[in-house]
């Protein structure tokens, strides 16, 4: 563990994606950084552990996003991860009789209706909440509402209409072998980090700034912020002067909550791998799940939104078991004693998250902008929710952690 120095040209605080891009972006650059990051490790939302000797899990993020423009790809291939690129199961690939085909077509067509229905309306720039744009009626409401909660994390009174919009998604999907988690750790390896190491007070008041943290107080001359909003939000950490501007862009784009668990499957040559389990329950407090990732002995569950929150509420364990009881129903109960849980993600009970990623509340879609915009040329932003069109991606805060590397020497003098 780097012991911290006293004084540094650049101090970025986290050392997640947005970080440890900006932290890259710096390291021929002539000038001293250090990445300071409260948890014990790098990657921050993105985290892959082993749950059992032969299940790799993505506590985190696990998909490669937009990967034909993920600047993740290229750094998985120069660091030698091998990347997978069958189909996402999420719309084909549908197992067993709880969501029949013709159901599937039906609920695939309602959905890409209401999406076209909010492209149309976001293109006259008036903002709304998404949940206006449901077709009345239709009964594939509260399950359009699931996919929101696994999207966006939250359902869609809460999401502006010229967010979903700006979002920028090519459909092209792919999957890191290894871990997207153990890819980002991989991208720090080598980089100056203090780990356990948490930052409480930014004091700009200064000529240099000075920040405290867990394990003393270092100064800078300039600060690159890449922590979740949330924490912004709640000022878990603070700025002094205060930055009511950014407190306020922070309140706009909370994190919403995306939770998953993985579950070991006995007799795994039963399933078929790369499979897709959903009920067409009509209701929004449903899971998704994948059977067989990587054609691994497990079955991974995905929960959103409210449901997420009440689950992680109920304690340790509750979203395993719930994940049991739903796929005992679909499959019949004999099936529950094939399943084992191994691990799940409670994001909003992460203290140094506290949620999964950021989606801007109707009216506040221009925050992204507000958020991720310099201050006195020392203080500069970073994270996911600062990218304009990748927000709620890993390689969209790797983007904007390089992004705001380059507007600090872009503030250095001419050489």
């Amino acid at each position: 563990m780097s012991s911290l120095p006293s004084t540094i040209d650049v101090a970025i605080i986290g050392a997640g994606a947005a970080g440890l891009g900006a932290a890259n972006a710096l390291k021929d650059s002539g000038l001293s950084s250090i990445v300071l990051e409260a948890r014990d490790r790098l990657g921050g939302r993105a985290h892959t552990v082993m749950a059992s000797p032969d299940v790799v899990f993505d506590v985190g993020c696990g998909w490669l996003h937009s990967a034909d423009m993920n600047s993740f790809v290229p750094i998985a291939e120069r660091l030698n991860f091998e990347i997978n690129k069958d189909l996402p199961p999420w719309r084909e690939r549908a197992y067993g009789k709880a969501f029949p085909q013709a159901d599937r077509d039906e609920f695939v067509f309602a959905l890409d209706q209401f999406y076209d229905r909010i492209e149309a309306a976001a293109a006259s720039g008036d903002d709304a909440p998404a949940n206006l744009f449901l077709e009345p009626g239709n009964r594939w409401n509260p399950m359009i509402d699931a996919i929101s909660t696994y999207v966006n994390g939250c359902e869609l009174d809460q999401v502006s209409i010229l967010d979903v919009d700006a979002y920028e998604d090519t459909n092209v999907n792919w999957r890191v072998r290894r871990g997207y988690g153990a890819l980002v750790a991989a991208y720090g390896a080598g980089l100056p980090v203090a780990l356990n190491c948490e930052v409480r007070l930014i004091d700009h008041s200064g000529k240099r700034i000075r920040i405290e943290t867990s394990r003393g107080t270092i100064e800078a001359d300039k600060v690159i912020v890449t922590v979740p909003t949330n924490l912004i939000a709640d000022q878990a950490i603070r700025f002094s002067p205060a930055l009511p501007d950014k407190l306020d862009a922070a309140r706009g784009l909370p994190l919403g909550l995306a939770d998953k668990v993985t579950l070991a499957l006995a007799e795994p040559e039963t399933m078929p791998k790369e499979g897709n389990l959903r009920g067409a329950t009509m209701r929004t407090e449903m899971g998704t799940y994948h059977i067989r990732p990587f054609g691994q002995p497990c079955i991974e569950g995905f929960f959103g939104g409210r449901f997420a929150q009440a689950l992680e509420d109920a304690g340790d364990g509750a979203i395993a078991a719930h994940s049991i009881d739903e796929i005992a129903g679909f499959l019949g109960n004999d099936f529950r004693r094939k399943l084992k849980p191994l691990r799940e993600s409670r994001w909003s009970h992460d203290p140094f998250a506290r949620g999964s990623y950021s989606h801007a509340l109707p009216g506040h879609a221009d925050k992204r902008a507000v958020l991720a915009a310099p201050v006195d040329g020392r203080l500069f932003f970073a994270g996911e929710a600062t990218s304009p069109n990748f927000f709620s991606t890993a390689h969209g805060a790797r983007d904007s952690g390089e992004r705001a590397a380059m507007e600090v020497l872009a503030t250095l003098p001419r050489k």
